[in-house]
C-alpha cells in the first residue's frame, strides 16, 4: 500500500432510484420501450437478472428485430440474453463499456447496494429483488475459471476495533433497502477469527469469500461473445425520447443507466458519486480488507482503494471530479496496517 503506486483515480455516479430500477414498459415514438435502469451500486451485481427481465417484456409480443440503448452493464448483458432467446440485437450507444460508468464500478457482488429506499419500494419489490439476484448469481458464476478471470473469488478481510464510534444515520437519512439475508442460502458465510489466525492490529476480524468482477475482462467477454453471435454495434446519441424514431427496430430496451436522468427527464435518478484510487497492480495479492470505512479489491487491473464511508456518502452528488486529496486519505488509513 504505497501511495507513489496511485496510477489514476476514477469517480462513478451510481443511478440510485428510491423506488428500484425501472423496468416497465411504454410507447415511445411508436417504438415499444423496455426500460432498465436505476440500479443503484447493483449494476453488475443484478444485471443478468434484471436482463431476463427486460428480454421478457421486449419479446412478449412476439418480435426478434430488437434495438438496445447502452453498452454497460446492463445492456451488454441485456443483449446477450435477447440474442440467446433468438433476437437480432443491435446496440447503439454514445460510447462502449471502456468509456461507460459501468467501466468504473468496484467490481464485487453488492446485489442490494443503494438499490431501493426500503421506504419507497412495492411489497413485491423484495421478491422481485431475490429472483434477479438468483438469477444473476447463476450466470455469473458460470464465468469463474474462464480465461482471463472474468469473474473471480477472492477472500475478504473485514477488521473491526472495539472503540470504534457507531454511525448514528443523520436525520432524513435515506434507509437503503438490505436483502442480503433473501439469498443466505446460495452465498459463502463469513466467520470470526482468532487473534493467532491474522497479522492485522484490531481487536476483532471477519473473513469471507466473495465474488468479484474483473470488469476490463469482463466487459471485453461480453462485448466479444455478443459480436461474436452476430449482435452489432453503432455509434449514436440521443438526446430525448423522441429520437429514438430514428431506430429502424419496434422495440427498444433502455439501458441508459444514469444517463436516463437527462435522456427521459426522470428526476427519480439520484446521482450516488464513488471514487477509486487506482494502485498499481500486485497480481501476487489475492485478498480485499475493509477497514475504517475504507475497502480494498485486488483486481488484475490494479488495486482498488476506496472510501465507502456511510450509505449516504456521495448522495446527490453529480460531481465526476477526481479528489486526490480524499484519494490520499483512503491510502493512507490503509497504509497503517501494513
Amino acid at each position: 500500500m504505497d501511495p507513489t503506486r496511485l496510477t489514476h483515480i476514477t469517480v462513478c455516479l451510481r443511478p440510485f432510484r428510491a423506488a428500484g430500477p425501472r423496468l416497465d414498459v411504454q410507447t415511445i415514438a411508436g417504438k415499444r420501450v423496455v426500460h432498465n435502469y436505476g440500479h443503484g451500486g447493483s449494476g453488475w451485481s443484478l444485471s443478468w437478472g434484471s436482463a431476463a427481465i427486460a428480454a421478457r417484456n421486449a419479446m412478449q409480443d412476439g418480435h426478434r428485430d430488437i434495438a438496445v440503448i447502452g453498452c454497460g452493464a446492463l445492456g451488454l448483458t441485456a443483449a446477450l440474453t435477447l440474442q440467446r432467446a433468438g433476437a437480432r440485437v443491435t446496440i447503439y450507444a454514445s460510447e462502449r463499456l471502456p468509456l461507460t460508468r459501468s467501466a468504473r464500478a468496484t467490481g464485487t457482488w453488492s446485489p442490494d447496494s443503494r438499490v431501493a429506499d426500503l421506504a419507497q419500494v412495492t411489497p413485491q419489490f423484495p421478491a422481485l429483488w431475490e429472483a434477479m439476484a438468483r438469477h444473476s448469481y447463476a450466470a455469473h458464476r458460470s464465468y469463474v475459471g474462464l480465461p482471463g478471470e472474468p469473474v473471480s473469488w477472492s477472500d475478504r478481510y473485514t477488521l473491526l476495533e472495539s472503540n470504534a464510534a457507531r454511525h448514528v444515520p443523520a436525520p432524513g437519512a435515506i434507509h437503503f433497502a438490505e436483502y442480503d439475508e433473501r439469498i443466505d442460502d446460495i452465498v459463502p458465510h463469513s466467520r470470526s477469527l482468532t487473534r493467532a489466525e491474522h497479522p492485522f492490529p484490531v481487536d476483532r476480524v471477519r473473513q469471507g469469500v466473495s465474488m468479484q468482477f474483473n470488469v476490463a475482462e469482463l466487459g471485453h467477454r461480453l462485448t466479444e461473445d455478443f459480436l461474436i453471435e452476430g449482435g452489432h454495434i453503432e455509434q449514436l446519441i440521443f438526446r430525448s425520447p423522441p429520437d429514438f424514431a430514428r431506430l429502424k427496430q419496434p422495440v427498444i430496451v433502455n439501458c441508459t443507466g444514469y444517463g436516463a436522468r437527462a435522456l427521459m427527464k426522470d428526476e427519480s435518478i439520484v446521482p450516488v458519486r464513488g471514487q477509486i484510487a487506482w494502485l498499481a497492480p500486485q497480481p501476487e495479492v489475492r485478498y480485499g480488507v475493509y477497514y475504517r470505512g475504507i475497502s480494498v479489491l485486488p483486481r488484475p487491473d490494479g488495486i482498488v482503494v476506496q472510501d465507502t464511508g456511510t450509505e449516504m456518502t456521495g448522495y446527490d452528488i453529480a460531481d465526476e471530479t477526481p479528489d486526490r486529496a480524499e484519494a490520499e486519505r483512503a491510502i493512507a488509513t490503509i497504509t497503517t496496517l501494513f
